[in-house]
């Protein structure tokens, strides 16, 4: 590509040549220097920051650029602007696949939620379910444990009132042998 200095770029471009060497001091112009360490800038990147005067490229086009030169600067302008329109595509297919994932993470996160949260509820169902079930069976033992009190202690007033009977009937009959024993020694 052709290199032109400070004073040929500003003519080019149509910007004085203080604003060039502003631009390169600043970095907003590349340039290299040439075997006698002069700064030289590419003619290409001058058109990429500044544009080039149309005057200037039909006119005073310097002598070192080719037909062959300006064909390849175009050539590798166009693959340059091809490339850059890949990445920009390649750019936003992995922003939605970012965007998709993290739709799905976030989905998922919530469906994680949501299974936690049954798990508890869960959870504390079945302790309480364990609970009841533990005071439950205490309560049918405690009961089991009453009736038997109550079927020994109803067992033990028959015994009693059966006893009570006997010893009645027995004084009865006792009675009743006497009067008879009464009347036959009488």
């Amino acid at each position: 590509m052709a290199k032109v200095g400070a004073q040929r770029a500003a003519e080019l471009t149509g910007k004085s040549k203080s604003t060039i060497q502003r631009a390169m001091n600043n970095g907003k112009i590349s340039f290299e220097k040439d075997s006698s360490g002069r700064r030289v800038i590419d003619v290409s990147e001058l058109e990429r920051v500044y544009g080039l005067k149309k005057s200037s490229m039909v006119a005073e086009a310097p002598v070192e650029v080719s037909t062959d030169n300006a064909i390849q600067h175009e050539l590798e302008k166009a693959k340059n602007m091809l490339e850059t329109e890949r990445m920009r595509m390649r750019i936003k297919m992995l922003e939605d696949q970012v965007h998709s994932l993290q739709k799905q993470l976030d989905d998922m996160g919530s469906q994680r939620d949501k299974w936690q949260q049954q798990s508890q509820q869960l959870l504390i169902t079945s302790e309480y379910t364990q609970k009841q079930a533990e005071e439950f069976k205490a309560e049918i033992v405690a009961r089991k444990e009453r009736d038997e009190a109550r079927r020994k202690a109803a067992q033990a007033l028959k015994m009693k009132k059966l006893a009570e009977q006997n010893n009645v009937q027995e004084n009865e009959n006792l009675s009743v042998w006497q009067k008879i024993k009464d009347k036959v020694s009488a």
